[in-house]
């Protein structure tokens, strides 16, 4: 790879996600690397610009020793005014001369607001800091006129080259994040090295109240799950412009973590299951068809937003949000309750059902097959809710447990279904979460229990049971990480899987070959089965230096992960 490619790389790690290693070098190497990277590839290739033509519009992107980048480019009108709280609006097509040579700004964020106790060592949390620093917080500057895309092609794409795409959707809990956040030229890159050279493209959406508001009034106009939307709108524009980038619109992958694999299963059960050949395959990192309440559970967090800002006494309050002054939005916005915060993953503002798009609770459109009929790919962590039990360290009796999960997650169990949770995920420290590490990382006596729990109803059984419903209909492979297990406290915590994807390891080599075959198999990683129910088979990443991925049957916490999902089935989450 040539020099300005591994210099831009470089300076892409001040994006990834957030671990010890990496905070060193955003701190030490980034702002060097950076200027670096500036003075030394972008004037000395300036005359080499890249350029595209959309529509009447010649686009100049970023040219790169073997990638060139197109950065900001607008994929729907500005959400702003009257289609702010409405659905995207394709753009007016492009004329003149366009510089696609920066990110666009990040759709507007919800504060994250983290209440570490004195009781975590000082490591730990520096390392959550670090976390929550480069996965969620980390972005660009923000506006409303968000809805930007960026795209990532080999240097030698042409009109008539035909290449395999991805699009990334990046995580954050529907509140936070950005496309430029992560680096895409690592993934061509890399894809160009394995002889199966591809086209990332990265896309923003509304996020917290803005993209994901819901009530009755949401309800009634149709402007449900505005995020999902804006996501559906980036995708048709790949379909209708990729081409130009020498990429194949018939030959579409979408690929997530976390927020992001959420979007991606969900996309996949829309329009009950019409995928309108925007897609022909998925990756999900961290996130299936998960639970989502209906779109008016969510009236009491629309009526405390309308109240702050104002509105509360129009006759439609929908028009009022519309105009109310942005800054009074934000801070409302901030205002609610965030993921860090002691309702964790019982968001405020997310995916629901809307009665539309996402036309039924989404595992029972599986249930039903509902189901674009596509491969797809999808894993977890192995501790994915240790990071979000941090804020529960005042949960310390059996009695506080039951009431938490009763209270924030299903207020309709009865006294049956509380004492089969409390059975089914003991208060035993050495079955909790971080897994298998015994009395170790016991801060409280309820953490690992709530980790436990926490990550099993979000991510472990809505994966497991998207898989035994699809497996044998179409094809399908699963992954288990658990690498980092010695990190103190969370272990292999939500989102590290994402440093075998965007740093270096074997699912990013996976990734590639996916996107390019619709199989992850290939030369340079070890045979990953398919996921079928009579064969459950993990394709799962350990700490083991002699055998660091190991084939592992599907079927740990057999009875637990079963009464999640019947739990989520019957009472939602």
């Amino acid at each position: 790879m040539p020099l300005c490619d591994y210099v831009g790389a470089a300076r892409s790690v001040h994006y990834d996600i957030g671990t010890i290693l990496l905070a060193y070098i955003k701190r030490i190497f980034v702002p060097w690397i950076s200027t670096f990277y500036l003075l030394l590839c972008h004037p000395a290739q300036r005359s080499l610009a890249p350029t595209v033509t959309l529509d009447q519009a010649t686009v100049v992107g970023i040219p790169g020793g073997v990638v060139n980048s197109f950065l900001g480019i607008p994929f729907a009108k500005p959400p702003t005014g009257p289609l702010r709280f409405n659905l995207p609006v394709p753009n007016d097509p492009y004329t003149g001369t366009i510089q696609a040579t920066a990110f666009g700004p990040s759709c507007p964020q919800q504060a994250l607001q983290i209440p570490l106790p004195s009781i975590l060592p000082s490591a730990v949390t520096q390392l959550v800091d670090s976390i929550t620093d480069f996965t969620f917080e980390v972005v660009e500057p923000a506006s409303e006129d968000c809805l930007s895309l960026n795209v990532f092609v080999p240097n030698s794409a042409t009109p008539s080259s035909k290449l395999p795409v991805v699009v990334w959707i990046f995580g954050g809990g529907f509140e936070t994040g950005s496309s430029s956040t992560y680096p895409g030229g690592i993934i061509v890159s890399r894809s160009i090295a394995l002889g199966k050279p591809i086209i990332y493209v990265s896309i923003n959406y509304r996020l917290s109240a803005l993209g994901f508001l819901a009530s009755q009034e949401v309800k009634d106009a149709k402007i449900g799950n505005l995020g999902l939307q804006d996501q559906r709108q980036a995708f048709r524009w790949v379909q209708k412009y990729i081409s130009q980038f020498g990429g194949d619109p018939s030959k579409v992958t979408i690929w997530g973590e976390s927020a992001g694999a959420i979007s991606v299963a969900l996309h996949m059960v829309a329009n009950g299951g019409n995928n309108e050949g925007l897609f022909r395959a998925a990756f999900m990192e961290s996130g299936s068809p998960a639970p989502s309440k209906d779109i008016t559970g969510g009236q009491a967090n629309y009526d405390a937003l309308v109240s702050a800002v104002g509105c509360n006494g129009a006759s439609d309050t929908l028009a009022c949000l519309r105009t109310v002054d942005f800054q009074k939005l934000q801070i409302a916005m901030d205002n609610s309750a965030n993921l860090f915060g002691s309702q964790s993953l019982n968001l405020a503002w997310g995916p629901s059902v809307d009665g539309v798009f996402i036309t039924a609770a989404p595992q029972k459109l599986v249930q039903t097959g509902r189901v674009a009929k596509v491969p797809f790919v999808t894993g977890d962590c192995d501790d994915e809710g240790t990071i979000f039990s941090l804020s529960l360290l005042n949960i310390i009796t059996d009695t506080d447990f039951v009431n938490y999960m009763t209270s924030n997650y299903f207020p309709t169990a009865n006294t049956s279904i509380q004492t089969q949770m409390s059975t089914l995920w003991p208060e035993d420290v050495t079955q909790g979460s971080p897994f298998d590490t015994g009395l170790l990382n016991a801060i409280t006596p309820q953490f690992k229990r709530l980790a436990a729990i926490q990550g099993d109803l979000a991510f472990q059984a809505p994966r497991r049971f998207f898989l035994k419903q699809r497996s044998g209909i179409q094809n399908t492979w699963s992954f288990l990480n658990k690498r980092l297990k010695l990190t103190p406290v969370i272990g292999t915590a939500h989102a590290t899987d994402l440093l075998q994807v965007y740093v270096a390891g074997e699912l990013q080599d996976a990734l590639i070959n996916f996107v390019a075959n619709l199989n992850p198999n290939g030369a340079t990683i070890p045979s990953w089965p398919q996921y079928s129910t009579s064969s459950p088979r993990l394709f799962t990443l350990t700490d083991d230096i002699l055998f660091p991925v190991s084939i592992t049957q599907d079927t740990y916490r057999a009875s637990a992960l079963a009464f999640a999902t019947q739990l989520t089935l019957d009472l939602g989450l």
